[in-house]
């Protein structure tokens, strides 16, 4: 369909830290393209540092049909919004193209922000295809679905596009024009050895509930086949060496046969690997942890979310603390496998007894894989959460947003009665305090190192500081 003349740029910005996790969007959009001929390149920001003048530098000596730049809202204002103008002067006569969840629930306010030419709304794999053909035909991009644009200052918005059924007609991600060497092993995984390496892969798309901080726009969950999984972590292993993972799906434990039917698969192909993984407490019993143990499971992630059964009804959670609490003592019990417990704080009917209550229910449950501290909820445009902050008038809309979002770990919209911004932030204090502290008394005793983070809090809390990373590193190798 096209040639290697036809050419097409993602761009991967950076989020300015060492361990950078491999962006699988795009680089599936990448095979798809590179496999209807088209030329792809990526430059990535990310595990090179570099500048938006390297990037001018680029542009410069450079021709591109499109230009890709995929972000999520939690970064449009520290790093998309200046890299935009960069881009927009020096595109030549490209299109200039955003995707990814920042700005498909918002796209007319994204494109008149930033003054990009379209902005592809939700999953792209057949939408940049035809965006590419439209281009290089000068067609009418009112016949491209899944898109948003602007003609004469007025918003356009096209029919959306399908979503891929069968993800197995997806081809692997295009992983040869991406500088490997730097993302394999960028992160550390539970579970790894020093010598082993790592990298992000997943197998469905989609989950079974939708929680009301969560955005996604597709419904439902669609799964990859065990076959086709099989064959990309053997082509992985074989030219990356690559055998521990993080298995990024919002729900990898989806049933009990096709757990089965992974760990046969992983036998018949002699493939021995570890991994982490995402499930939910409604799902998971322990027949399926004894199997993803088998596997090579080594961390179980898992949303709890509250200690509370009304603030997880109300934020649509679909789970009780009761099956939280079975499934604590599951992987308890199972021994030898860890445990990702997820709180979050500052949902509807939070209050300063539940943020006790789940420091609580980490301390007596944790299984020390990694620092786990509590963050308030986000409402990210596109989340029920988003929406009901607009109705309860917390929210104007998505410049109220990005001008009151300054870090996920901050927070952005109060939901909680009768507790100031700057209360809620002392409470996290000492809530965070208590768990670092009982994390490294429970692993290395460093003392140090608790307090230095401890006081990256400090100064984030109080203002100081908003380009914080989180807390969680891996501390023990199982």
């Amino acid at each position: 369909m096209f040639t290697k003349k036809n050419k097409v740029l993602f761009i991967i910005h950076d989020v300015f830290q060492e361990d950078n996790q491999f962006l699988l969007g795009p680089a599936y959009l990448a095979a798809v393209l590179n496999e209807q001929g088209a030329g792809v390149e990526a430059f990535c920001m990310d595990v090179f540092h570099y500048t938006n003048k390297q990037l001018v530098e680029h542009l410069t000596k450079n021709k591109y049909d499109i230009i890709g730049l995929g972000f999520s809202a939690a970064r449009f204002e520290e790093t998309v919004r200046e890299l935009c103008t960069v881009i927009n002067q020096n595109k030549k006569d490209a299109w200039f193209v955003l995707g990814g969840p920042g700005p498909s629930p918002i796209p007319e306010y994204i494109l008149r922000e930033t003054g990009a030419d379209i902005v592809a709304i939700g999953e792209a794999e057949n939408t940049i295809i035809d965006l590419l053909k439209c281009k290089i035909n000068n067609e009418n991009l009112s016949d491209v679905d899944g898109i948003a644009y602007l003609e004469n200052n007025k918003f356009k918005r096209t029919a959306p596009n399908k979503a891929v059924i069968n993800l197995d007609t997806i081809p692997y991600p295009l992983w040869e024009i991406f500088p490997m060497d730097k993302y394999i092993g960028s992160v550390i995984y539970a579970g790894q050895e020093p010598h082993e390496k790592s990298f992000q892969f997943i197998t469905s798309r989609g989950c079974v509930n939708r929680c009301n901080f969560c955005y996604r726009m597709e419904k439902g969950i669609r799964l990859r086949s065990i076959k086709n999984i099989i064959e990309e972590l053997k082509i992985l292993w074989n030219k990356y060496g690559v055998n521990c993972y993080f298995f990024q799906d919002e729900l990898f434990v989806v049933n009990k046969n096709r757990l089965l039917e992974f760990e046969t698969s992983l036998k018949e192909a002699n493939l021995k690997i570890k991994f982490s993984c995402n499930a939910r407490v409604d799902i998971l019993d322990e027949e399926m942890v004894e199997i993803l143990k088998r596997c090579g499971c080594h961390l179980i992630n898992i949303g709890f979310e509250s200690s509370d059964n009304e603030v997880l009804k109300l934020m649509n959670k679909n789970t009780t603390v009761e099956q939280n609490i079975n499934v604590f003592k599951m992987i308890n019990e199972a021994a030898g496998i860890g445990m990702g417990i997820n709180i979050i704080w500052n949902n509807l009917a939070d209050n300063q007894e539940i943020l006790k209550k789940n420091v609580e229910l980490i301390k007596k449950y944790n299984t020390y894989y990694q620092r786990r501290t509590i963050r308030p909820v986000t409402p990210f445009p596109g989340s029920d959460l988003y929406y009901k902050a607009i109705e309860m008038g917390k929210l104007k809309g998505p410049d109220d947003f990005f001008n009151k979002f300054k870090n996920s770990d901050l927070i952005t919209v109060n939901f909680m009665d009768n507790i100031s911004d700057e209360e809620a932030h002392w409470f996290l204090l000492d809530a965070n305090t208590e768990l670092i502290i009982d994390h490294h008394m429970h692993t290395d005793k460093n003392m140090e190192s608790a307090l230095e983070l401890i006081q990256q809090f400090v100064n984030l809390y109080s203002g100081k500081i908003t380009k914080f990373r989180g807390a969680r590193h891996y501390s023990k190798s199982k």
